[in-house]
């Protein structure tokens, strides 16, 4: 799926919750795949940094009793807004920056809804040299 094939799902998003500054779709190993809102740049700056904190996220929960490891969301509170950061598929992600009217429950559902629509085409094989692995 390319660019545009998100684009209407990725507005459609923004559009149903208030406060939405940028939307991001990015594979595992932080490159992005899709974005809507904000600057290219700062959407490729997003996907780097998420590639870590998935990571982090899912090593964490494997020190959760009974705990499969699998990291499903990550929210941060900032002053300002939020940030949430939701598994979409085999090593695809996606990820939601707010301010603050944005409603916590609300992005989680919302999110969950899109990635449920789209997680099937958000998988993104893992890289090699550059190139995806198949």
């Amino acid at each position: 799926m390319i660019q545009r094939d998100f684009d209407w799902m990725l507005k459609e998003l923004s559009d149903s919750l208030p406060g939405v500054h940028q939307i991001v779709v990015l594979s595992a190993d932080g490159l992005r795949v899709a974005r809507y809102g904000g600057e290219p740049d700062a959407a490729d700056r997003i996907a780097a940094a998420c590639a870590g904190l998935q990571s982090l996220a899912s090593a964490v929960s494997q020190e959760i009793p009974r705990s499969d490891g699998t990291m499903r969301m990550v929210m941060i509170e900032v002053d300002g807004g939020h940030f949430y950061l939701m598994s979409a598929g085999t090593g695809a992600y996606l990820a939601v920056l707010t301010d603050v009217r944005a409603e916590a429950g609300l992005v989680g559902h919302h999110m969950r809804d899109l990635v449920a629509r789209i997680g099937p085409h958000l998988a993104s094989p893992p890289r090699r040299r550059g190139a995806p692995s198949l």
